[in-house]
């Protein structure tokens, strides 16, 4: 199952496909701005809300827990990071990391007070995972990682840039969740998603990164 969301010039569109694979659209004409980021985040959650009960009642589970994750946390993740949200995704990644958008960068930094790129990608897998990373990105590269290409790039992967005087010595990473998109401490914006295509990350890319 998969929720997703399109949004044309005047059109409100979402498809929400089920389990046969046969997709439901639903459109509202002349939709513009707030009005249309609003209903377009309440449809996302009802639809949420209506396949998580149908989930839940298949699967024996009860309230809005399936697999031990709130599917309330994830609909609100899906939305905040700006991701189509299915089955097969790591679920407590996204609710985490959705958890962090926002976190001012601080050099040095390593909670929702403030951090730095590996403080983040290392509190991170602390949580989600219980891996204990190297708190430099260098480090986390070298040490922590065997190298991805990034036309193999898993959700949780870390990805790696050289932003510094070096085009080939690691000085950033992020952590990769999926349709191209990743999340990183950004050192002017703070906790944000980027796209990998976007031309000053395609510029410093150095390799994707999965953790041993």
């Amino acid at each position: 199952m998969r929720i997703s969301l399109m949004k044309s010039r005047n059109t409100l569109s979402t498809t929400r496909k089920n389990d046969t694979g046969k997709s439901m659209k639903y459109k509202i004409q002349g939709l513009r701005g707030k009005t249309a980021t609003f209903l377009r985040c309440a449809i996302y959650l009802l639809l949420c809300t209506c396949f998580f009960s149908c989930h839940s009642s298949r699967h024996g589970t009860k309230g809005d827990d399936i697999y031990g994750v709130n599917m309330r946390q994830l609909a609100r993740a899906g939305i905040a990071l700006g991701l189509d949200v299915d089955e097969t995704d790591d679920w407590p990644l996204l609710i985490e990391t959705s958890q962090w958008l926002g976190t001012p960068y601080v050099y040095g930094g390593n909670n929702k007070r403030g951090t730095d790129c590996s403080g983040f990608t290392s509190q991170v897998f602390k949580k989600v995972y219980n891996i204990g990373l190297h708190r430099r990105a260098v480090d986390q590269y070298k040490k922590d990682c065997k190298t991805v290409h990034k036309s193999n790039l898993q959700m949780g992967d870390l990805v790696f840039f050289a932003t510094g005087s070096s085009k080939t010595t690691v000085s950033h990473v992020g952590i990769y969740l999926k349709d191209n998109r990743f999340i990183h401490a950004s050192s002017s914006r703070g906790v944000v998603v980027d796209n990998l295509s976007g031309n000053y990350y395609v510029k410093h890319w150095v390799n994707g990164g999965r953790v041993k």
